[in-house]
């Protein structure tokens, strides 16, 4: 089979034996592995053509070209499109797209990821790449000032998806006309027809009521196509994102299936590709680029990661009360002054969570996201492919409403920094729907992930400093309430470390908290030490990674007897962390006091909730006394 190089700006005549090339390879990949998403992909061949052949500005030798647009397939699950993009831009070879999609320890993964270094960030979770990409334009506009445009494929099903609205939003209030979205309106989802079918007018009414510049088109005219590209990539200098509902097929170019429900997902068996492909008219081997990037001003240092001058932390004595939110706030615009790869976003609750700092010093490198949480995270992830350190904050109970974003995240091996304020019932007369006592479960099993939970501002301030370096998602949950500075100015918190706060050789118990809970340790520890009963104390400050190594050291000195509390659900955080590490370290003989919050809890004051809850000063000491008394 000869290879056709075409180098130039090809015509429509080729873009058309390119189209049915990505249908042919679509199918050939997907059988070959026996799973894959052949139809799915058919439908936004011609779209992916007429794109690669003559309007996205890339040089896909160098894939990390700041002025590079960006392509980003939202609906993850046509990958065989994507993989047969890349075979056909050379940068695939025809014995990895057929024999390594979908294979075990293969880079072709059945969704794609950035494993690939064309591919920016994970998807195959629908309603993800258009909010991530809203944070790849938002860096493109407002932070590298460079012209690249961000080209997304949608797929019809994942409209139905509110994060695909939120992103909509955010792009039109951010004026993000470097944007052009392609919506392939198939018609047919997984189990059926899509909620809208081939309704366009109602599409076209939903997105430009979300502020979008809208294009109508057959997605299967070439023509068509190229002329909406263009008039898209004008739009660019005004001051809205472009939608294009392309009206398309699903599986077409093969008569067996078009339009038909039960395709999806499936590969087509041997002798049904066969006749696929001779319908389509054989495989083909074309070598289509399209146009380069243009030099731009500055575009060598677009995404280049600056070095950092280092941060004067703010200092705080012991003694003094500061809420660790506070004190994230704080730490914030010092690593903003110091370093400015830093950026920060917010949910519409900044005053709370002290963004509001940050956002007051440097109001070029804050985005305001709003009471969208899951555009948040995405936008925050978006900013982190382009080189920035984002930290994305709001009540850490909110969180749970993004999940899905931070974990893709993990996937796609995204540095995002996340802060949670207002966590647990010491929050008080709020009530349970503000009291976040689930989310150090939830971050401590998202993969890599680094959990960090502080009790005094210098401790926070240090942390914060140590998450700008930390790859990964990061998280560090902060307190509403003031208490006391327990570090002097200059003490070192290591990632995975801990602080023994009060320790002797008669020690009988030891007592973990972390956060307010550490606070209520100390106080169990006055307590007890006037009774004659001496127990060691430490600030389990890094959940995650957490410090085995003083556990253990602990164990052994205090006879494997344990007091943990923790202003959080029992299942999955401290408690389940100290337990899994000493555990897995070895050790045996443990007695562990695990106090936690196992009822569901209601308004009061923090004091009232956390003597109800069963975690104050009173009960740590009870429980240690308990121990202590059975030795």
């Amino acid at each position: 089979m000869s290879t056709t190089e075409v180098t130039s700006m090809p015509g429509l005549d080729t873009i058309s034996d390119l189209a049915a090339q990505l249908r042919v390879d679509s199918i050939r990949c997907s059988t070959s592995a026996g799973s894959g998403h052949p139809t799915s992909s058919m439908s936004a061949a011609d779209l992916l053509a007429v794109l690669v052949a003559r309007h996205l500005r890339y040089d896909w030798d160098d894939p990390a070209l700041p002025a590079n647009d960006h392509l980003i397939f939202s609906k993850g699950h046509a990958s065989p499109l994507l993989y047969s993009v890349f075979r056909a831009v050379g940068v695939v070879s025809e014995d990895e797209l057929i024999n390594g999609y979908r294979r075990f320890g293969q880079r072709l993964e059945g969704h794609p990821t950035p494993i690939l270094p064309w591919v920016d960030v994970a998807t195959g979770s629908l309603g993800q790449g258009l909010p991530d990409g809203v944070g790849v334009a938002l860096a493109g506009k407002y932070l590298d000032k460079l012209p690249y445009r961000i080209w997304v494929l949608c797929g019809d099903s994942e409209l139905a998806e509110g994060s695909i609205w939120e992103a909509l939003d955010k792009a039109s209030h951010y004026q993000l006309s470097n944007m052009i979205i392609m919506m392939d309106i198939n018609r047919l989802g997984q189990s059926g027809p899509t909620d809208l079918g081939w309704d366009i007018e109602a599409y076209a009414a939903r997105a430009a009521a979300f502020g979008a510049r809208v294009i109508a088109i057959d997605g299967h005219d070439l023509a068509d196509i190229d002329a909406a590209f263009s008039a898209a990539e004008a739009a660019t200098a005004g001051d809205q994102p472009t939608v294009i509902l392309a009206k398309t097929i699903k599986g077409k170019g093969f008569s067996e299936v078009e339009n038909k429900e039960g395709w999806h997902g499936r590969p087509f068996p041997p002798d049904m590709a066969e006749r696929a492909i001779a319908e389509l008219g054989g495989v083909r081997n074309l070598i289509v680029r399209g146009p380069l990037p243009e030099p731009a001003a500055g575009a060598d240092a677009g995404a280049a990661a600056a070095a950092p001058a280092g941060a004067t932390l703010p200092d705080y004595a012991v003694g003094d009360k500061v809420a660790t939110r506070k004190a994230y706030g704080d730490a914030l615009v010092a690593l903003g002054a110091s370093d400015p790869k830093v950026v920060a976003l917010d949910g519409e609750v900044k005053n709370s969570t002290f963004a509001l700092e940050f956002a007051t010093a440097y109001p070029e490198r804050y985005f305001e996201m709003y009471i969208a949480e899951q555009q948040m995270v995405a936008a925050a992830t978006g900013l982190a492919v382009r080189g920035y350190k984002p930290f994305a904050s709001t009540f850490a109970a909110f969180f749970t409403r993004a999940y899905d974003f931070i974990r893709m995240g993990a996937i796609s091996g995204r540095d995002v920094r996340l802060a949670g304020s207002h966590a647990g019932v010491e929050i008080g007369a709020d009530g349970p729907s503000q009291m976040a006592l689930e989310d150090l479960a939830m971050m401590r099993a998202v993969h890599g992930s680094t959990v960090l939970y502080p009790a005094d501002g210098t401790s926070t301030a240090v942390l914060v400093k140590a998450m700008a370096a930390t790859p990964g998602i990061s998280y560090m949950r902060t307190t509403r309430g003031a208490y006391p500075g327990l570090y002097p100015s200059g003490e070192t918190f290591p990632v995975g470390g801990s602080k023994v706060l009060r320790s002797g050789e008669r020690d009988a118990v030891t007592l973990v908290g972390a956060g307010v809970t550490l606070h209520e340790c100390l106080g169990a520890a006055d307590q007890l030490a006037a009774e004659g009963i001496h127990v060691r104390v430490i600030d389990c400050y890094s959940v995650k990674p957490i410090d085995t190594a003083t556990l253990t050291a602990a164990a052994q000195a205090t006879g494997g007897c344990f007091v943990v509390a923790e202003d959080h659900h029992p299942e999955g955080g401290l408690g389940e962390a100290v337990t899994s590490a000493l555990v897995a370290a070895g050790q045996q003989n443990l007695t562990i006091a695990h106090l936690a919050v196992r009822e569901m809890p209601g308004s009061g004051t923090g004091a009232e909730l956390l003597a109800w809850a069963g975690i104050d000063a009173e009960h740590i000491a009870a429980a240690a006394r308990e121990l202590a008394g059975g030795r």
